[in-house]
C-alpha cells in the first residue's frame, strides 16, 4: 500500500510540476510566443513547425491548441494554418518522453533539482515583474518534474521488487494490445496529460513492469486520450473552436490506426534501431524514439489531406452568424460575365436589405438579446465588406454604360444598410432605459415612436414578400412621416421631463442618443429599400440587364466608386453625425 501511495504522490507531484512550467513560461514569454505561433503560420509546414516549437517549450500541447483556437477566432489564422499548428503540437509533446528517458531514467537528478528549485522559489519571491515571477514558477515546475519523476520511479521499482518483472501481464496478441491502448488513454483522460500518461508509461517499462510491445501500445493510446481533453474543452464553446478541436481528434485518430496497423513492423524497426545504436537494454530511450516517429509519420500522412480537412471543417459547427456573413449570391466565376455579376450584386443588395431589416427589428422589438443583435451587427457589416470587394472587381471590367450606372447606387444602398446595421446594436436596450424614467408620459411618447418604427419596418417587409407590382409605396412614406412625428413628439417631452427635474439628465440623454439613432436606421433603411424597389438601381437587375450588350457603348471602362469604406467612409460611431438634441428635422 506504501508503495502505490508513492507512486500517486510522485504522480501528483509531477502533474503539479508541469502546471507550473507550462504557466511560468507562458507569463514569461507569453507575448514572445504569440507573436511566434502568429507569425510563422504563413504555410502549413511552418505552422508545424511553429506548433511544435512552442509546445516542446511550454510543455503543454493544450495550452499551444487553446492559443491557436483563439487565433482562429480573431480571424488571425486559417483553419488550414491551424491544422498545421496542430500536427506540430503532437510532435512537440513528444519532447516529454525525450526528457523522461535520457535525463529522469538515465541520470540521477534529484541532488541538482534541489538547486534548481531553491533558485526557482527565490526568482519567484525577489522579481518584482510578472516575467520574473513567471519565470521562478518555471524553474520551480522544472525542478519539480525531476522531483516527482523520480518518487514515481522509486514506487515503481518497488513494486517490481515485491513482486517480480512483467507483474502486469495481458493477453498475448491484438486482444492485449487493445488492453494496453485503453489503459493508455484511461490514464491520459484521468490526469489530463498525455505527458503524464507517457512519462508512466516509460517509467514502467524502465522498470521491466510491461514489455516494449504492451508499452507502445499505451503509448498510442495516450495520445488518443489528448482528444478527450480537446473535447472537454470546447464544449459550449464556439463554433471555430469545435472546428480546430475536430481536426485535433482526426489527427489523433488517423495517426493512432496507422500506427496500431503496423506495430509489428514498427516493433521490428524499433528493435533494430536499439540493437545498432546499442540500446536494446533502454526501452525508455525506444519509446521516446517511437513516439516521436508514429506522430512524424501522422503528420506526413495528413499534410497532403490538410486542404480537403480544412474545408470539411469550415463546412461544420457553423453558427448563424458565419451564415450570415458569407454572401450567397456572390461568385468570381461570373465576373468574366459583368452582366451576370452585377445581376448577383443586385440579389446580395436585397438580402443584405432582409438582414438589416431583420436586424433593425430584433433591435427594436421586445426583449432583445443583446449580444445576439451585436453578433449578428458584425456579421452584416463582415458581408458589406465582401459586397464592396465584389463590387471592386467588377468595376475593373468593362461594362455597358447603363449597368455602369447603376453601380454607384447599389454601393450607395450597400452603404445605408451598413450604417443601419451599425447603429442596430445602440437601440437594444432603449425598452431598459425607459424604466429609469418615472414620468408615464414622457415613457408613453418614446414607447409610441417605437411602434411607428417598428410598424414602417414590418411594412416594407411584407412589401418585399409580394410578387406584384408594389402600389403601397404612399403607405410606406406615411408610415415613415408618421414615425418622424412620433420621433419629435417624444424628443420634446423628453426635454420637458428633464427642464421639469422629472427625471435625471443623465438618465435621459442615453434615451435621446437611442432615439436619435432609431430615426437614422429607419431613414437609412427608407432610403436603401426606395432604392431597390423603384429601380433606381435598375441597372442591376438580371431581367433587366442580361439581354444588353456586355460591350461597352462608348468603349470605355466603367468608373465606379471604390469601396464603401474607403470612399465613403466607416460607419459613423455612435457620436459622428447624428441628431443632438436640438438639431433640428
Amino acid at each position: 500500500m506504501e508503495v502505490v501511495l508513492s507512486a500517486a504522490g510522485g504522480l501528483a507531484l509531477f502533474l503539479l510540476a508541469m502546471g507550473m512550467m507550462t504557466d511560468g513560461l507562458k507569463v514569461f514569454g507569453g507575448e514572445s510566443l504569440k507573436r511566434l505561433l502568429h507569425g510563422w503560420t504563413s504555410s502549413i509546414i511552418r505552422g508545424v513547425l511553429s506548433g511544435a516549437l512552442l509546445t516542446a517549450i511550454v510543455q503543454s500541447s493544450s495550452a499551444v491548441t487553446l492559443a491557436t483556437i483563439g487565433f482562429v477566432n480573431a480571424g488571425a489564422l486559417t483553419m488550414r494554418h491551424a491544422l498545421g499548428v496542430i500536427y506540430g503540437a503532437n510532435v512537440g509533446t513528444t519532447m516529454t518522453g525525450w526528457i523522461v528517458s535520457l535525463v529522469g531514467i538515465g541520470f540521477k537528478i534529484e541532488p541538482l533539482a534541489l538547486p534548481i528549485l531553491a533558485v526557482g522559489v527565490a526568482t519567484r519571491l525577489l522579481s518584482p515583474g510578472k516575467r520574473g515571477k513567471g519565470l521562478g514558477d518555471a524553474l520551480a515546475g522544472f525542478a519539480l518534474f525531476f522531483l516527482g519523476l523520480g518518487i514515481l520511479k522509486d514506487a515503481l521499482s518497488g513494486m517490481t521488487t515485491d513482486f517480480g518483472t512483467g507483474m502486469f501481464t495481458t493477453p498475448e496478441g491484438f486482444t492485449g494490445l487493445a488492453i494496453a491502448m485503453v489503459v493508455g488513454t484511461a490514464i491520459t483522460v484521468l490526469t489530463q496529460s498525455s505527458s503524464a500518461a507517457i512519462a508512466v508509461i516509460i517509467t514502467a517499462a524502465s522498470q521491466s513492469m510491461v514489455g516494449l510491445d504492451i508499452a507502445a501500445a499505451a503509448v498510442i493510446g495516450a495520445n488518443i486520450g489528448t482528444t478527450a481533453t480537446a473535447l472537454i474543452a470546447v464544449i459550449g464553446a464556439a463554433p471555430s473552436a469545435k472546428r480546430v478541436a475536430v481536426g485535433h481528434v482526426v489527427f489523433n485518430l488517423v495517426t493512432a490506426l496507422v500506427a496500431i496497423a503496423i506495430l509489428p513492423l514498427l516493433l521490428i524497426g524499433l528493435e533494430a534501431a536499439g540493437d545498432w545504436a546499442g540500446l536494446g537494454n533502454q526501452p525508455a530511450v525506444l519509446l521516446a524514439l517511437f513516439h516521436s516517429f508514429f506522430n512524424i509519420l501522422g503528420v506526413l500522412l495528413m499534410i497532403p489531406l490538410t486542404g480537403r480537412l480544412a474545408d470539411l471543417l469550415d463546412k461544420r459547427f457553423r453558427s448563424s452568424e458565419e451564415d450570415m456573413s458569407r454572401p450567397q449570391h456572390l461568385d468570381d466565376y461570373v465576373l468574366s460575365t459583368p452582366v451576370f455579376a452585377v445581376a448577383a450584386l443586385h440579389r446580395e443588395l436585397t438580402r443584405l436589405l432582409e438582414l438589416t431589416s431583420t436586424l433593425c427589428r430584433h433591435a427594436l422589438g421586445n426583449n432583445p438579446q443583446e449580444r445576439k443583435v451585436e453578433a449578428e451587427s458584425t456579421a452584416i457589416l463582415a458581408l458589406c465588406e465582401k459586397i464592396a470587394a465584389f463590387a471592386t472587381s467588377i468595376q475593373m471590367e468593362v461594362l455597358p454604360r447603363s449597368v455602369a450606372e447603376g453601380l454607384p447606387h447599389a454601393l450607395r444602398v450597400a452603404r445605408y444598410l451598413e450604417e443601419a446595421a451599425s447603429l442596430a446594436p445602440h437601440v437594444a436596450n432603449l425598452r431598459m432605459r425607459l424604466w429609469r424614467i418615472h414620468g408615464v408620459e414622457a415613457r408613453s411618447a418614446v414607447e409610441h415612436a417605437m411602434y411607428n418604427a417598428l410598424r414602417f419596418l414590418e411594412t416594407t417587409k411584407e412589401r418585399r414578400n409580394i410578387d406584384t407590382p408594389l402600389p403601397g409605396e404612399g403607405l410606406e412614406q406615411q408610415q415613415q412621416l408618421d414615425f418622424l412625428a412620433a420621433y419629435e413628439d417624444a424628443k420634446a417631452t423628453l426635454l420637458e421631463t428633464a427642464a421639469a427635474r422629472k427625471a435625471d439628465i443623465m438618465s435621459i440623454d442615453p434615451i435621446l442618443d437611442a432615439l436619435s439613432h432609431t430615426r437614422r436606421i429607419i431613414d437609412q433603411i427608407g432610403k436603401a429599400e426606395k432604392m431597390l424597389q423603384t429601380g433606381t438601381v435598375e441597372g442591376l437587375a438580371l431581367e433587366e440587364g442580361a439581354n444588353r450588350e456586355a460591350e461597352p457603348e462608348d468603349g470605355i471602362p466603367s468608373a465606379v466608386p471604390a469601396p464603401i469604406s474607403s470612399v465613403v467612409g466607416a460607419p459613423p460611431s455612435p457620436g459622428d453625425g447624428r441628431l443632438k438634441k436640438d438639431d433640428p428635422m
